[in-house]
């Protein structure tokens, strides 16, 4: 079990991840991802728990509203966002995690939001 703390520590969250969740790390360059410039890991949402400041948060969605991008309304910073592609996960952003060190990072995964699959015409 992990700590995920905003920078100010007014939102926290308990996650159960292992070392194993952070191989397999990426970034998105969709509209926002590319603002954000957040390395995401990946948790079933049963596996984060906000414990403390749920009222502190803040909830951006946008283009198809399904994506719930979560984030402190104090400081700003990002903590998290149930995925538009499967509901059941949550992005994480890996700097937020207590004891991840995400310069150390040696392989990021680039995901296409740009061309997200779920906007293709068919």
């Amino acid at each position: 079990m992990k700590k995920l703390t905003c920078h100010c520590g007014e939102v926290e969250a308990e996650i159960n991840v292992s070392d194993k969740t952070f191989e397999k790390v990426r970034r998105c360059n969709c509209t926002l991802c590319k603002r954000k410039g957040a390395v995401m890991a990946f948790v079933e949402t049963k596996e984060l728990k906000v414990i403390k400041g749920q009222d502190k948060m803040s909830t951006y969605k946008y283009h198809t509203n399904v994506a719930e991008h979560y984030f402190c309304k104090n400081c700003g910073i990002y903590t998290h966002h149930k995925m538009r592609s499967n509901p059941n996960m949550y992005g994480i952003n890996s700097a937020c995690v207590e004891g991840v060190d995400i310069f150390s990072f040696k392989d990021i995964e680039l995901f296409d939001g740009k061309n997200h699959p779920l906007d293709q015409k068919k």
